[in-house]
């Protein structure tokens, strides 16, 4: 099973590729992730990328494709992958069809998370997580259950995320459906496009995953 999945960010897309890695053996193949762990590692692809970024300019397609064809050689015939962050542009798509083919495999499904913006511009904003431990809160969904100190280990200092703030939040879902915009007519044109919502529970949210990969 190949699955792209779809969703601005803070819509879940990370919490839900995590589970289906958990659940059912499948690979995450995040580009942003790819490239920041390059960078980090400091691989030829990873001084390249980084000149790239800190320029400004737009990572190469044909690139980026090379580098998630050698990822997917890494991984068995029969491991199922959730591609997260691509592809974002037509030519992207072409490329992607390209690596497939070359691999025997096939797109099973382009699942898009669909969130409220205005929804999604509270869940994000509300996010803060504790310093000591990364223990996850919201100031209106999780607050620890004693004022000041994590339910996890004690700790009493939490830190907030600079960039999730209401104009930085709008401007991502801004940009998410200016690229989203021309892949999706693709994908609906092969029957692949299914749509969950992302503004359910967590759970909820799996399970409708499930159900689509699943043929209900």
């Amino acid at each position: 099973m190949n699955i792209i999945l779809l969703g601005p960010p803070g819509a879940g897309k990370g919490t839900q590729a995590s589970r289906l890695e958990d659940e059912r053996g499948m690979v995450q193949l995040s580009t942003g992730d790819i490239l920041r762990a390059a960078v980090k590692e400091g691989t030829e692809v990873g001084k390249l990328a980084d000149e790239i970024m800190k320029a400004g300019k737009f990572f190469p397609d044909e690139l980026m494709a090379q580098i998630l064809g050698e990822h997917m050689d890494k991984l068995g015939a029969e491991t199922g992958i959730i591609f997260d962050g691509y592809p974002r542009t037509a030519r992207q798509a072409e490329l992607l069809d390209e690596l497939m083919a070359a691999r025997g495999r096939e797109l099973d499904h382009v699942i898009e998370l669909v969130v409220d913006e205005d929804a999604l511009v509270e869940r994000i904003t509300g996010r803060f997580t504790c310093a000591t431990c990364g223990e996850g809160y919201h100031d209106k969904f999780k607050l620890p259950k004693v004022e000041g100190k994590c339910d996890q280990c004690g700790g009493t200092e939490f830190k907030r995320r600079p960039d999730d703030n209401e104009e930085t939040v709008r401007t991502r879902m801004a940009e998410y459906r200016a690229k989203t915009a021309p892949i999706l007519p693709i994908y609906e044109a092969r029957g692949l496009v299914k749509r969950v919502d992302g503004m359910a529970d967590i759970a909820e949210v799996t399970d409708a995953i499930e159900a689509i990969l699943d043929g209900k």
